[in-house]
């Protein structure tokens, strides 16, 4: 096995002209984490100017979460056709076009002048940002191994949380103060800055590098396996357990994260009466800095405990998720801003636990010909289902009880979510990851 870095993880065809340095996987984490912020800003930025969409075209509450729901829905349906395609082509071509597609979509929103038109830039940014995570995670899965991987994705994970700090914060800002479409010409204009910077320096490695790296052997993937066709994955997915239920939690946690994302900001703009930035700012920041913190630790020890059992990826992901539930009742029933406070804060430190981890246990027992399908997979049924619920739930709950009620029922699906990562600790992780590696094993031999 060569130590050649260059050898190791990109092919002769598409190396730039530039030397790759022995700390290229973690450079590669720190490209990608900058286009996974904006990401995120770019979708955050919307919620926090709510109050200037409902004022000026009159939008019903409802209307409001369909605005976040036909993201979410487009984002969804369309992310296992995404992940596959991601399979197929070079991951770098995926990154840098979905960031270019998003990017001109945010600012083409300004043209919105009603309700339907919204609706539809919307539902196209979401179809933009549907190719980023399939082809981020499965190109970082064959830059970093089971040792480092977490680690990995985690630190990536933290693009998410100021990603969504800065959407919040500088969406509601910019539109106090200029209107909500000069939110849309900066964010989406930046992307595009960005994209011109990573199409110079990223680089496409080797599917499979990382995992075949660990065997002691040369990464290839036979000719035949190079892609997985949708309907293998199917079969793939129904055969392997540890994948259902890591997607069914994911699901449920993506349910209560859309929660967080689409009517936090209106949630305190109503009950504290702050102002549109602050109410950004305060619904995003203490959450998304504490899970900062979480990530990278539920990183660190999901990947000690990896090293000791198959299941400690996943059994990180469960104290996260129990350790969340009680903060999100408590953050919605309180009626003082400093104890608000605290609950986003110890929620988001335990929501960064989990997060860090959804991809990284799903990919230990995925084949990395497929990893992009996998991933595609996951973002579908997260977000068609529990995201894409989420937001027209609340509103239609809300309009009958309380922002505040509607919210704090949110928390008993992270209590499912955790009771289905249970299963998969103590019935099937160890045998998938342990039925993969003697596939790849095979393959070396």
């Amino acid at each position: 096995m060569t130590d050649d870095p260059k050898r190791k993880f990109a092919s002769a065809a598409n190396l730039p002209k530039i030397a790759l340095a022995p700390n290229y996987k973690w450079y590669v984490v720190g490209m990608l984490w900058c286009c996974g912020f904006f990401n995120y800003a770019d979708r955050q930025a919307i919620f926090s100017l709510f109050p200037l969409l409902e004022r000026e075209m009159n939008l019903s509450p409802v209307q409001l979460g369909l605005l976040g729901s036909s993201f979410a829905l487009v984002y969804g349906i369309c992310a296992p056709i995404a992940g596959n395609i991601v399979d197929r082509i070079r991951r770098r071509a995926a990154v840098l076009w979905g960031l270019y597609a998003w990017s001109f979509i945010c600012m083409a929103t300004v043209v919105s002048r009603k309700f339907s038109h919204l609706l539809f830039f919307r539902a196209a940014e979401g179809l933009g940002e549907t190719f980023y995570f399939p082809a981020s995670m499965s190109m970082i899965s064959d830059y970093h191994g089971k040792t480092t991987r977490s680690r990995a994705m985690g630190t990536h994970q933290t693009s998410v949380y100021l990603g969504t700090i800065a959407g919040g914060f500088f969406g509601g800002l910019i539109g106090q103060y200029y209107g909500w479409r000069s939110s849309f010409i900066v964010f989406g204009g930046l992307g595009i800055v960005l994209g011109f910077v990573l199409m110079r320096f990223l680089v496409e490695p080797l599917r499979g590098a990382a995992d075949f790296e660990e065997l002691g052997a040369q990464p290839h993937i036979p000719a035949e396996k190079r892609s997985t066709p949708v309907s293998e994955f199917l079969k793939v997915i129904w055969t392997t357990p540890t994948v259902l239920l890591l997607m069914g939690a994911f699901m449920l946690d993506n349910f209560v994260g859309m929660v967080l994302l689409s009517w936090m900001p209106k949630f305190l703009f109503d009950k504290f009466q702050l102002s549109l930035a602050m109410a950004g700012l305060t619904a995003t920041i203490f959450i998304q800095l504490s899970s900062m913190v979480g990530s990278p630790l539920g990183g660190w020890l999901a990947d000690v405990l990896r090293k000791r059992f198959a299941g400690g990826r996943i059994t990180v992901q469960m104290i996260g998720l129990l350790g969340a539930a009680p903060f999100v009742v408590w953050c919605s029933q309180t009626l003082s801003v400093n104890l608000l406070v605290v609950a986003l804060t110890l929620w988001g430190l335990f929501k960064g636990m989990y997060d860090a981890n959804i991809f990284a246990s799903v990919l230990d027992v995925i084949r990395p010909e497929a990893r992009g399908t996998a991933v595609g997979f996951m973002n579908m049924i997260g977000w068609l289902v529990g995201a894409g619920t989420a937001p027209v739930f609340i509103g239609y709950v809300a309009q009958r009880s309380s922002l505040s009620f509607a919210i704090s029922i949110a928390a008993i699906a992270l209590v499912l979510a955790s009771g289905l990562l249970l299963v998969a600790i103590t019935l099937t992780v160890r045998h998938d990851v342990e039925r993969l590696h003697a596939e790849l094993e095979q393959e070396t031999v």
